[in-house]
């Protein structure tokens, strides 16, 4: 029956709040789609699943936050940083504005990693970092700058082995259990819902991240961002991918020329 009834499900989705996730990965779809029933109340079928999703918006909004993908840290992959600041930073140094997407940011850790990487690099103030998620309760925590200070011991490891060049304790204030971002690696951050299935690209970026995000995606979806990706950049723009994701096999494997493989990042060529 289920396999009835989550075509379904994810049609009616798509035709009552258009959130579209026919595309996903089925088998991870499915997991996501069982776990949400078992938060909701009285719910024991998909078909009784749907019909709270079609009459209940807040059910639809609680499905979105076990469907986002929101397994971030800071610095998170501590070599991808470093690559990027010994092999990517540099080309940028001349520019009077630099635009970085990071595409399915979630709670945006790495979104704050990235503007650490551009405070001690100087270029910071010049920057714009554009931080969307198809989950607006995940964005408007990210935009708080408020994380658990029991996170900051691993994140201050992560950022070390970054190459950080401070103390990470200085780009903190610690209160209680928790810690509060400093303001000014908030302030050039732009955060928006954008929904890679559905949505057009919005800007030329000189850098796309978005890591560890297609992993969930079936290869039609796959296909359908990275062509979006690839509008998104110049030549020269730089793309960043997650360690389960490559362009390989993909229609733009050779539109891109290799910056650090084991980084997972690449150089738009034509």
């Amino acid at each position: 029956m289920e396999a009835i009834e989550l075509p379904l499900l994810l049609e009616a989705m798509v035709q009552r709040y258009g959130y579209d996730f026919r595309d996903y990965s089925m088998a991870s779809l499915k997991r996501r789609v069982h776990l949400a029933m078992q938060r909701e109340q009285g719910i024991h079928t998909i078909s009784a699943y749907q019909d709270r999703i079609l009459h209940d918006p807040e059910a639809m909004m609680r499905f979105l936050d076990v469907v986002s993908v929101d397994v971030t840290a800071m610095f998170r992959d501590p070599a991808f940083y470093r690559a990027f600041r010994d092999k990517v930073v540099l080309a940028w140094r001349g520019l009077p504005l630099l635009r970085i997407w990071h595409a399915g940011c979630a709670t945006g850790e790495e979104v704050y990693s990235m503007a650490i990487v551009l405070h001690e690099e100087g270029l910071l103030d010049k920057a714009r970092l554009y931080a969307t998620d198809i989950n607006h309760r995940l964005l408007e925590q990210g935009k708080g700058r408020i994380f658990a200070i029991k996170q900051m011991k691993d994140y201050t490891d992560n950022y070390q082995k970054a190459g950080g060049k401070l103390v990470f304790s200085d780009y903190y204030t610690a209160r209680h259990d928790e810690v509060i971002l400093r303001a000014f690696l908030g302030k050039n951050i732009v955060w928006a819902e954008h929904n890679l299935v559905s949505d057009s690209s919005f800007n030329e970026f000189h850098v796309v991240l978005c890591r560890n995000v297609m992993i969930y995606f079936n290869r039609k979806l796959q296909d359908r961002v990275h062509r979006l990706i690839y509008d998104s950049l110049p030549v020269g723009g730089v793309l960043g991918l997650g360690h389960g994701e490559s362009l390989q096999l993909t229609p733009y494997e050779n539109c891109y020329e290799v910056v650090d493989r084991a980084a997972k990042l690449f150089r738009k060529i034509r």
